[in-house]
């Protein structure tokens, strides 16, 4: 069983940053892929960015690529999204995630490969 929770979500205006945190905690977590999703209201639920906990391999959507950087700090037990450049359209739930099975250099993207998820934390860009 993995936990997580989310925090750093606010509201900014356009062309401000952000950094999301997401504590992990659990059995064997540091196997894990780790993963930030986004929903938007009446949207389907997007990937936006992940990274292998070992070895550190990440893989960012197009749509946030140059602005959103994701990284882990093992010490902590946290995986970081720090946003920069956010735009309007960026507004929506932010949701930490965990997947398992996955080696090498395969990043999953999609929603339903994730076993664990946060409970989400709302970001609000304003223009």
């Amino acid at each position: 069983q993995v936990q997580l929770g989310e925090s750093g979500g606010g509201l900014v205006q356009a062309g401000g940053s952000l950094r999301l945190s997401c504590a992990a905690s659990g059995r064997a977590f540091s196997s894990y892929v780790m993963g930030w999703f986004r929903q938007a209201p009446g949207k389907e639920r997007e990937f936006v960015a992940a990274i292998h906990w070992i070895g550190g391999r990440t893989y960012s959507a197009d749509s946030v690529k140059g602005r959103f950087t994701i990284s882990r700090d093992n010490a902590k037990n946290t995986v970081y999204l720090q946003m920069n450049g956010l735009k309007p359209e960026d507004t929506a739930v932010y949701y930490c995630a965990a997947a398992s099975g996955y080696v090498g250099d395969y990043v999953p993207r999609i929603a339903d490969q994730y076993t664990y998820w946060g409970q989400g934390t709302q970001v609000t860009v304003s223009s």
